[in-house]
Order: C-alpha cells, then sequence, then structure tokens
C-alpha cells in the first residue's frame, strides 16, 4: 500500500520532528545558501550533508545538466519551484517524464544518472538523503 506523499515526508523528516521543540518558520531567504562553482546552491536544513544523513534545500539555476554520477546514499526529493528530469544513464532524456511543483522524485543509491532543470525559471526542492553527500562522476 502507498503512503501519502504527507506521510512519507514526516518519516523521511524522522528524528527532525521528535527533536523540534517549536515551530519553525523559514522562507528561503532566511536560508543560509552555499553556492558551487556551477552555480547549484544548498542550504542546509538538517545534517552536515558531507558527514550523515541530512534535509536541504537545493537550488538550480535554469538549464543545469549534471553529468552522468553516482551517490552512494539514497535520495528522495520533493520539487517546489521548476520543471527537472531525472533518467538512468541508459536512457533517452528526450523520453524521460518531465516533473514539476509538488513532485515527488527518489533516486536509488548506485543508480548512474543525470539530473536536469529543464526549466526556463530555477530549479528548488526539498532533498533528504539517507546517508552523507557524495557526488561520484561516470568516465565515459
Amino acid at each position: 500500500m502507498k503512503k501519502p506523499l504527507a506521510i512519507t515526508l514526516l518519516l523521511m523528516a524522522g528524528a527532525a520532528v521528535a527533536e523540534t521543540t517549536d515551530i519553525q518558520l523559514l522562507s528561503t531567504d532566511d536560508l543560509d545558501w552555499t553556492q558551487t562553482s556551477e552555480g547549484v546552491a544548498f542550504a542546509a536544513l538538517k545534517g552536515d550533508r558531507f558527514a550523515e544523513p541530512y534535509q536541504a534545500m537545493v537550488r538550480l539555476p535554469a538549464g543545469t545538466v549534471s553529468p552522468p554520477h553516482v551517490k552512494t546514499a539514497n535520495m528522495y526529493g520533493v520539487l517546489l519551484q521548476g520543471e527537472m528530469i531525472h533518467y538512468a544513464i541508459n536512457e533517452d532524456p528526450e523520453t524521460v517524464r518531465k516533473i514539476g511543483p509538488g513532485s515527488f522524485y527518489a533516486i536509488a543509491g548506485g543508480l548512474a544518472h543525470t539530473s536536469a532543470c529543464v526549466s526556463e525559471t530555477p530549479c528548488l526542492a526539498y532533498l533528504y538523503q539517507d546517508g552523507a553527500f557524495d557526488f561520484n562522476l561516470i568516465s565515459n
């Protein structure tokens, strides 16, 4: 039986929900954004993404396409703004499903894939990863 999205998000947040003793309300302007050299920006919500499971917001410039890569941990996301595609390296990006605001995605750890912000506006997503972040390029 499939779980409703709200229940899935609460389960993913897990410890964060249990540890919260008050209400936290943050707009994207309140977040501490760190930008990579490629222009992708991350804002930590919980955890150190390089050392442990984490929750974060990620913002990708319009037209951003990642190189094919693998992540060790499973990644779960909810797209809040823009349109994205995520596809395994053996798939044709022209035929994969495009997702928009409110869409959920999951990318299995160990799956070689590419992600792209295909909208004319930046993409914004909430991310949860069940292990530390890594980005291992796939060589051709």
